[in-house]
Order: C-alpha cells, then structure tokens, then sequence
C-alpha cells in the first residue's frame, strides 16, 4: 500500500510541476532542462513546506500542490513602489504607515530602488533575494490550489513598476512604460491595457495585504523566469533589453539626389544610451534600388538592443522625358497626307501620361518650301524636353486645301469652313416625341446663396439635366434628395448617368457630361436601383456630392432615371460641412436667375427618321432652333409659370437616315456660338472637337460613308455650356487621287 501511494504521489507532483514549467517561454528566459521530480524531490517539497510553516518569519501556507508560473521576455522601467491596500475598504493605506519590504542590512526605514538584475522568490516565504541582497516581504509567497500568489506591493518594489490605486474602481493599477494593468480584490479577472483577461487564481486580501497570481503580472509585462523546484524557488529575470527603431525620410529618396535623414526612436532603456551601431546608412545613395539599414542601442547597464531593420528603396532620379516623332516620308507634295508617328519616350511615366503640345504639325502643307514640326513633351512633375524635324513640300498640287480637309481630317477633328453655309438646303424632316419628363435645374446657373435650386415631382421614365455654379463665398456640395410621399414603398432606378466637375470651365464640364452619359448606355455601368420606404427621404445620383466645389466651380449631370410612383426631387445646394438629409425643411426654394432656363418638360426625347437619299448634294439639318426643331413648352414647377425649353438642353436627340449617300462627310458646324461636346456615330462616341470649341466658322468631322449607301444613326443631346442652334453638314466628297 505504501508504494502505491507513494508511485501516485510521484505522478502527481510531475503532473503539477509540469504545469508550473512555461510552454512558451523563451529558450534565453526559461530554464528547459529541470531536473525530473523525483518521490525524492516531493518528500523534499513538503518537507520544506512543513519547515516553512514554523519558521519564524513565514506565515502558515497550504501544502504546495504546484506553481503555474509562465513568463517571456520583456523589458522593465523603474517606477515608484506599492502601496498595500486595507482588507475592509481596498483603499489606499497612507504611505507613511505602510508596511516596507524590509532587507537584512538595517535599511528599514528607507525605499529600496529597485535596480538589480535577478529576483528570486521562495515558495511559501516571505523571503526574496535580488542580487545577493535579501529582503522580507509583508507576506509569503502563497501556493494556493496550484496557483503562486504574491504581495503586489513586494514585487512591485522590487521589479521597479509604478502602482497606485483608483478609488473610484477599486482598483489596484501597475504601470510599466505603456502597459497598465488593473487588478480588483477577490476577482478572478483583471485588464490588460483596457483587455480584460482571466487569471488562474483569485485575487484576495491578507492581513491587510492585496495579493495576486504571480503569472498576472509576468505574462502581462512579458518577465521571464524560470522554476528551480530542487530549490523551491521563482528565479525571476528583470534585465530588460532597450528597444532601437527609426524612421527615414523623405518619402521618396532619389539616387544621388536625396540627403536621407534618420531619426531614432528608443523605448525601454535603463538609465542612458551609452552607445549605438548603425549598418547600411548612406547620407547620399548613389545607385537605384534596395538597401537595408539596421540600427541597435546600448544602455548603461551594458546590454543592447536587437538589432532593428528596414529596408529602403531608392529609386531613379526622374529625368525628363524625350519628345521624338517621325514622318513617314521627308518629302511631301502641297496637300499630301503627313502621317506622323510618336516615338516619345519616359522613364517613369507611360506615353499616355505625358502631355503633347505640337508646333506647325499640319495634316498637310499646301504652300512649297521647308516645314519645320515641333513637338514638346512634358511630364507629371513637369519636365519636359523638345523635337523638331523638317519636311520638304514639292510645287505639285495633290489636293486642294478644301478637298484635302473634307477627305483626311480625321474624326473629332475640325478644319475652317469655306463657302456660306446657310445657303444650303435644308433637311425637311419630321419628328415625334417619347415619353420622358425633363427636369431641367440650369436657373440660378449661378447659385449665390444656400437654398433648393429646384423641386419637382415625378414619374415615370424621367431625365436630369442638373447645371450650376457655385459663387458663395465658401465650399459646397450639391446633392438630389428623393422623397416617397406614398403610402407604398417606391422603386427609383437609375440607367444612364454622366457626371463631370466641380471645374472652373464651364463649357469643359458640360462637355464631359454628356461624353460619360453616352459611355453609361455603351457599357451600362451606372445601373443602379433604390427602394424608398413610405416617407424616406434618400441622395440620389450620389456622384453628384463626391466632391465639393470651391467658390467659381461649375458641375454638370445628365440622368436617365425612372419610378413606379410619384417622388419628389429636391436638388440643393448647401455649406460643404451640412446634412442635406437634416437642413432640407430649413432651406428656401431660390428665384430664378431671369437669363438661363428652368422647367419641366414633357416628352423629351425626340425622334427624327429620314428616309429620302441624304448627301448626294450638299445639305443640313438643323437642331435647337425653334422652327424646324420647336421648343419643349413647360412649367416652372415653384413658380407656376410656362416655361419654354429655348435651345432644347436636355432633349435627347435620336435620329436615323435610312439613306446616305456613298462618300458623304457628316459634320457639325454650331451657329449659335462656340460649342463643345459628343455626338454618337452608328454607336461610336466621337468628339465634337477633341481639343476644345467649334466655332461657327468652323466644321469638326463625325463620320464618313464608304463606297456603299448606308444607314447611319446619330444621337445627341446639347452639352451645358454650349451654344445652340446647330447644323449637321452632308457633303459630298471629292473623289481620292490614285
């Protein structure tokens, strides 16, 4: 019986003492080659527990069933001592009368610093060793249930930490660098930097001692120990190592161009940095690529940091980049095509990403003699570098001027007008108009105060037409805020949207409105679909409040949208910081402006189908002008007023010519004034000049016929900004030279 009991005995305190041993400590903080426990060992542990329980400056404890210590490695700040807590109330003893960690030097009376490398605690003891030196804790280190409780106030003196107490929690706080823990008494539970974590044990109160599961405080603050349980003991290490980093600047560093600059970051030292290594530094790094640089510290306890590394990326200077073109042949007859060819080249940036600025460069030459074509190149960061080649014009005449233009200027280019323009026939065409109701918000164009611009309500397939400036003296945001006065949910979808601004330029921004309406319907991408609640209010056509705009920016919106039940519309302009979703009842319905046009308009998408032969002679349709091409009549819905649509902004314009003539030109040619926007051509988007205006002397080349008769469809619709009425021009081209 007696050697069964003992063999039961022995697996028990290895079971325990396995568990004391710390699975995850560091192979340089952790002792991993104890000696196996031994029945021996275990005699030898109650033995000395039993010793411990008469010992003079112990206090009777439990038999030691195991210790849960765990640990790795951490650093450590020195800081004030503990303060121990009363048993009734957990308050804060006064200092003066508080208990100190006494040591065998007669040094009662005065605070021990702490400052020594290693602490060892004994179970069962109130006795602690730091660096040879012994001291008394108010209390023993306790083995309850497996768990080593220690006096906080003990170990805190001795490891350096700062504590204090929080009245209004209750709580006991340690503080190491950054890291606060909290501790309550009789709670199994205690935080970490705000985290609550569980403990082993449960803290409690002792003669008027707070005491805590010693692996609380190690695993929270990272010390590393290890377990001598020959010696029944808890070797504690507190060196702890200073923390190197550093931070490079600039952000970019150029290959020798940058003066880098290295600015250290130390934590966690112990007294002053005494010395400090660096690896890898350059001032100046001479050639692109990567390089790492590696600092480390010492402290004046002698021990360094781990070494702490980055890499940095040192890249080629941006140089400028190399304007070259070429010409397909150096000798040319006056009105022969010139093909140019960019041979244009950066380090950094794509071809695409350089700006182009041309000199002299002409399709063709129609005068004899040297021509000298120059084109500068510029990139992002604004180098840039210059080209010029010569071309030799002969005296033969290839084409006309005027018959080269109408042959060879390419689509979404112009050339002058030559000849009287109004003088040719025109296009006799018939229309009919589909349902979609306009909502035309262009009046006050120039918005000058906070308020609702325009307010309508809608069903149905339905198009906006949204075109303001701001001219308040600060930032803005414009929004379109959908309300569902039903009684039933309402579905509001969106199919085509083109945005573009906040800009400066007017005309630029009406012009890519209608660029990225036609993209929507190529490429469908602005499809999208929102249901309303009874009484919701939400944004709508969200793109148009991406950005705000500053004082002098214009926006332009075009939408295609359609509901099942009657929405209000509030389109708004207000402060850029303000929610419209809140400000919205507050806010004036504003006048209009007396010059631009607001309405809503019925039907507003107008059919034109042309079946006769077109552009056997030269020929024109006209648009926007009010007698061929009527006016939209309305109603300025906060007013009550007729309106009439002057110019038919936001009329979607589809037209279909069943027959064109063999080699006919289309082009557009404005009459109101300068214009600037997009037409689709049989489905193709073509500019209305890709660089800028037309003027009214001026054509830009849509589309040209082959060899055949075909039909052609074109669709448009007026860029804010523009000026109508317009003319689409059918010529009939010259025959080509062979």
């Amino acid at each position: 019986m007696k050697l069964k009991k003992r063999s039961l005995l022995t697996v028990l305190a290895v079971a325990q003492l396995a568990a004391a041993y710390p699975a995850s400590a560091d192979a340089n903080a952790a002792d991993k080659t104890q000696p196996p426990v031994t029945q021996e060992v275990y005699e030898q542990n109650t033995a000395a527990s039993n010793a411990v329980k008469s010992g003079a400056n112990d206090t009777t404890q439990e038999t030691p069933e195991t210790t849960e210590t765990e640990g790795a490695q951490e650093t450590n700040n020195t800081g004030t001592t503990d303060v121990p807590v009363t048993e009734e109330t957990g308050e804060v003893k006064d200092p003066a009368t508080a208990t100190d960690v006494q040591g065998n030097q007669n040094n009662s009376n005065s605070q021990q610093v702490a400052s020594g490398k290693e602490l060892i605690l004994f179970f069962n003891s109130s006795k602690m060793i730091q660096d040879g030196v012994t001291y008394n804790a108010p209390q023993p280190m306790q083995v309850k249930k497996g768990v080593s409780y220690v006096p906080i106030r003990a170990l805190v003196d001795r490891v350096g930490f700062k504590v204090t107490y929080d009245k209004k929690t209750k709580e006991t706080v340690i503080t190491k660098g950054t890291n606060e823990l909290r501790f309550k008494t009789d709670s199994s539970k205690y935080t970490v930097n705000g985290v609550s974590k569980d403990m082993k044990g449960t803290s409690y109160q002792t003669n008027s001692t707070f005491m805590v599961p010693l692996t609380a405080i190690t695993q929270a603050l990272e010390i590393p120990y290890k377990v001598d349980n020959v010696g029944k003991r808890v070797i504690m290490s507190l060196v702890s190592k200073p923390v190197a980093k550093f931070t490079v600047g600039p952000k970019e560093i150029f290959a020798g161009e940058t003066t880098v600059t290295y600015t250290p970051q130390v934590e966690n030292v112990q007294g002053e940095i005494i010395n400090e290594r660096w690896e890898g530094n350059q001032d100046i790094f001479d050639a692109p690529g990567q390089y790492i640089v590696t600092y480390s510290v010492q402290d004046s306890t002698g021990t360094w940091s781990d070494p702490y590394s980055q890499t940095i990326t040192v890249i080629q200077p941006n140089l400028p980049p190399v304007a070259m073109f070429e010409t397909d042949k150096s000798e040319y007859k006056m009105g022969e095509l010139i093909t140019y060819t960019d041979k244009s080249s950066d380090d950094q940036d794509k071809t695409e990403d350089l700006t182009y600025k041309w000199e002299n460069k002409g399709y063709a030459f129609f005068t004899p003699g040297v021509h000298t074509i120059k084109l500068t190149v510029t990139d992002k960061k604004g180098l840039s570098s210059s080209y010029e080649s010569t071309v030799y014009v002969t005296n033969e005449t290839l084409y006309t001027e005027e018959d080269f233009n109408m042959l060879f200027i390419p689509e979404g280019e112009k050339f002058s007008f030559l000849g009287n323009v109004t003088s040719r026939p025109k296009i006799n065409y018939d229309f009919n108009d589909e349902p979609s109701t306009l909502i035309r918000s262009n009046s006050p164009e120039t918005v000058n105060s906070e308020g609702i611009v325009y307010r309508e309500t809608a069903v149905g397939d339905m198009r906006f037409m949204i075109h303001h400036v701001n001219n308040l003296n600060k930032n803005v945001k414009m929004y379109v805020i959908a309300t569902n006065k039903n009684s039933t949910p309402v579905t509001l979808r969106q199919d085509y949207l083109g945005f573009a601004g906040p800009s400066p330029i007017a005309t630029a921004a009406g012009k890519k409105s209608v660029q990225y309406y036609f993209q929507s319907m190529q490429d469908g991408s602005k499809r999208t679909s929102v249901t309303l609640a009874p009484g919701e209010q939400k944004l709508v056509m969200t793109e148009l409040s991406e950005i705000r705009m500053k004082q002098g920016h214009v926006i332009s919106l075009y939408s295609d949208m359609y509901s099942d039940q009657p929405i209000q519309f509030d389109v708004v302009m207000i402060d850029e910081k303000s929610d419209p979703l809140k400000v919205l009842g507050t806010l004036p319905i504003l006048d209009r402006d007396g010059v631009h046009n607001r309405g809503t308009y019925p039907d507003s998408t107008r059919i034109i189908r042309y079946s006769e032969l077109v552009g056997a002679e030269s020929q024109r349709l006209v648009l926007g002008d009010n007698q061929d091409d009527p006016n939209l009549q309305g109603m300025d819905p906060m007013v009550g007023d007729i309106t009439h649509n002057t110019g038919n902004f936001g009329v979607l314009y589809k037209i279909t010519l069943d027959r064109v003539a063999p080699n006919t030109l289309i082009s557009f040619n404005p009459r109101g004034g300068k214009y600037s926007g997009y037409a689709m051509m049989n489905g193709t988007i073509v500019p209305i000049y890709s660089l800028g205006q037309v003027s009214p002397g001026e054509q830009a080349v849509l589309y040209r016929t082959g060899d055949y008769e075909q039909k052609v469809e074109i669709m448009l619709t007026a860029a804010p900004g523009s000026n109508l009425p317009v003319n689409l021009l059918f010529t009939q081209m010259p025959d080509t030279v062979h």
